[in-house]
């Protein structure tokens, strides 16, 4: 995976990211969501590198990125926070502005960079998302037994992290197996890698440390944002339409929390840059070369 990629840990905001990076057109970074790392983006990274110069980056907290302790304020896994640190790492590598796209977390990570350094942020793409505010705001019963794992993750520590730790491996794959289309395989490399990472308590610890966030600070971010302003850069929603969700929800959801929105279904389950390379890369690219 990522053949001629150069891999460096850079530091930003007080800590190390572990990135991959190839290309030598307009920057892109990608960012990956739970449980998952930057490997996630092994089957696009190489097709994109063609025309941009991609830098995927494991979010604080997974992967090889530096894992800091929570804090009772859950600040240090908020997504402003972890915005700060892809700015920094992308200042780092020479570029003063660029365009993003995040899956799930990363994607949560993407839409606050763009609220927060608009200056920055030229264009932003999520994939399988709804803001964060909206998704509290909008699930039902039936929303919360498939999103289970947004309460149980951010239930005080140390109880989702005792359970996990009994068998990390065991919910990673569970998690993903809930997640992907029902006929899709994960690529053996990339899935040894999820497990080695997902094995590492300081790895359950922030990823519970990111879904407490998102219960708290994150909500509090984004409601303070809602109907006062509006994401400035051109914004592509993306999802996977094997879950039986529907443009209107995608769409019409971005339309009010963004100024210029598009988006289409990619025929996949929720792990889309995976289940579906091809038609990723080509939303992608159509996207960024407007």
């Amino acid at each position: 995976m990522f053949e001629g990629f150069t891999q460096r840990r850079i530091p930003a905001n007080g800590i190390n990211i572990n990135v991959r990076t190839k290309g030598d057109g307009p920057p892109l970074l990608l960012l990956h969501g739970y449980p998952q790392s930057h490997v996630m983006w092994h089957r696009v990274a190489g097709p994109l590198a063609e025309r941009f110069t991609v830098v995927c980056a494991d979010l604080r907290g997974y992967g090889d990125s530096d894992k800091p302790a929570g804090g009772g304020d859950h600040m240090a896994y908020a997504k402003r926070t972890m915005a700060q640190d892809m700015v920094e790492v992308m200042a780092s590598l020479g570029f003063a502005r660029f365009s993003v796209a995040g899956h799930d977390r990363g994607g949560r990570v993407a839409y606050r960079m763009a609220f927060d350094h608009p200056e920055v942020v030229t264009k932003v793409a999520t994939l399988d998302i709804v803001p964060t505010h909206s998704q509290f705001r909008r699930m039902d019963w039936r929303g919360s037994l498939g999103g289970y794992h947004w309460y149980f993750l951010a239930q005080p520590e140390p109880l989702p992290e005792r359970l996990i730790g009994f068998d990390p491996v065991f919910y990673l794959h569970n998690s993903l197996k809930r997640w992907a289309a029902p006929e899709f395989t994960f690529d053996a490399a990339a899935m040894a890698e999820y497990e080695r990472c997902y094995s590492d308590p300081a790895t359950v610890h922030a990823s519970c440390e990111d879904y407490r966030a998102g219960a708290t600070v994150d909500f509090a971010i984004d409601d303070a944002d809602y109907g006062k302003r509006k994401i400035q850069p051109p914004l592509l929603a993306l999802w996977g339409d094997r879950g039986g969700n529907q443009r209107a929800t995608f769409i019409e959801t971005w339309q009010e929390w963004a100024e210029d929105v598009r988006g289409a279904g990619i025929p996949s389950g929720h792990f889309i840059p995976e289940e579906a390379p091809e038609a990723t890369v080509k939303a992608l690219a159509e996207f960024l070369a407007e």
